[in-house]
């Protein structure tokens, strides 16, 4: 079947799913293919779901002929859907990307242009190579703005995404130390995000830019309009007015001098609030409506929160973490004006073969500081040395916490997802 076939097919239902445990009647099943999983082996019971056709790359017996839609591969075929439909719109499409702080910019963005314009956006964090082409699918004729979040952990995979994404526009975060496993180096790292930066170079797109890191300003030459935010020198500039407990910034140049009281944690969120009012001012969104969209902006998914649990504070991040983040983390919390703090961080992923160096120098950065506690948990915290405690898993930190009674106590919890740091949550007493 061509793409064009299959597009009238979407067209005709618009809802597209790839787990049946989701499915709705009259949705199109694609089959999708993964190291533990076939999809295909699930078409018929899609079918008895209700699913209106199953996309496969290999005959399914027993399900209704007139039902499966035959190709040669149902990622491959997911992507060039995606691009085609992608391909109906003359619309701005935003693509972010970057080491640190790209969902949360993301959001920041969404929630600005969705004061002013209908504006569709990745939802939490599906920014891989299904992720993205869902993402796409589920943008509606009625759209006038779209933002489209891509992760990566290889060279050659931002490229991958922009063949389908098409994007207009672009912005790359920062560039630290996350997935040198895959990229292999902080080189590396610049020269994959910056695939998106060759994208726009080559087809007369915009980037957006922080102005502050040379490095982005190296990697955008030769782009045909480069917009800039930062804390001097930019076409957007702000500065951190207070950060206790919540992160309140002045915009100082660009557009009215506005004050913006955010409900986000620590000063490395200062580049995401800037980002996002660069790209709202550039798209003619008001002042008052940029502040409005920020300040009422809350974070999810263990993402810069600050919870109040009783006598006690916390600061959840504890979605992800990489030297850089866990570094900046580390520092805005020490910076706090605040008594009998306490660090709770999960080890961190995809480091490659300096993992344990990089677990070093987090260990040798807190020693600079006072704590009242300090708890390291799992991968390579448990293979360094230190003079902290140390947990096998979160459970086990967990135990520990619920045995402790902490009050009027300030924690930080923090680590990469897999070590699911979030489940200490439940056992800080409520004090």
């Amino acid at each position: 079947m061509s793409i064009e076939s299959l597009y009238h097919s979407f067209l005709q239902y618009s809802s597209i799913q790839t787990d049946t445990r989701k499915l709705k009647p009259g949705d199109l099943f694609f089959a999708l293919k993964g190291d533990r999983f076939n999809g295909n082996e699930f078409a018929v019971a899609a079918l008895k779901a209700g699913a209106s056709f199953v996309v496969v790359d290999e005959f399914i017996p027993g399900a209704d002929k007139e039902k499966q839609i035959m190709v040669d591969n149902v990622l491959e075929t997911l992507q060039d859907l995606a691009k085609f439909h992608r391909q109906q719109f003359k619309i701005p499409f935003i693509a972010i990307t970057g080491s640190n702080g790209k969902t949360t910019t993301k959001e920041l963005i969404h929630a600005v242009l969705s004061s002013a314009f209908k504006t569709y956006t990745t939802e939490g964090n599906l920014n891989n190579q299904i992720g993205i082409p869902l993402t796409l699918l589920k943008v509606k004729r009625d759209a006038e703005m779209a933002v489209v979040e891509m992760g990566a952990n290889h060279l050659r995979e931002i490229a991958a995404y922009c063949t389908y994404t098409l994007p207009t526009h672009g912005l790359i975060t920062n560039c630290g130390k996350a997935h040198l496993e895959g990229f292999g180096s902080v080189e590396g790292v610049r020269k994959g995000k910056g695939e998106l930066f060759d994208f726009l170079r080559e087809n007369q797109g915009t980037a957006f830019i922080m102005s502050d890191y040379d490095y982005l300003k190296d990697m955008s030459r030769g782009i045909s309009k480069v917009i800039t935010y930062g804390t001097q020198d930019a076409g957007i500039t702000g500065k951190i007015k207070r950060n206790e407990p919540f992160l309140q910034v002045q915009i100082t140049g660009g557009m009215k001098n506005i004050e913006i009281r955010t409900k986000l944690v620590g000063e490395y969120n200062l580049p995401n609030i800037l980002a996002a009012v660069c790209v709202g001012n550039n798209f003619g969104i008001t002042e008052d409506k940029i502040k409005s969209a920020i300040e009422n902006y809350e974070p999810s998914n263990s993402r810069s929160q600050l919870i109040a649990d009783g006598s006690n504070r916390i600061i959840l991040d504890a979605y992800n973490a990489n030297p850089t983040s866990m570094k900046a983390a580390i520092e805005n919390f020490a910076h706090l004006q605040a008594d009998n703090k306490i660090l709770i961080l999960g080890a961190m992923a995809e480091l490659g073969p300096g993992s344990a160096k990089e677990h070093e120098e987090i260990i040798e950065l807190i020693k600079l500081y006072p704590w009242k506690e300090v708890a390291l948990v799992g991968g390579d915290f448990l293979t360094v040395s230190s003079p902290f405690k140390k947990f096998e898993n979160a459970d086990a930190a967990a135990n520990w916490l619920n045995e402790q009674k902490f009050a009027n106590s300030y924690f930080l919890i923090k680590g990469s997802r897999s070590m699911q740091m979030e489940k200490v949550l439940g056992r800080i007493s409520l004090n």
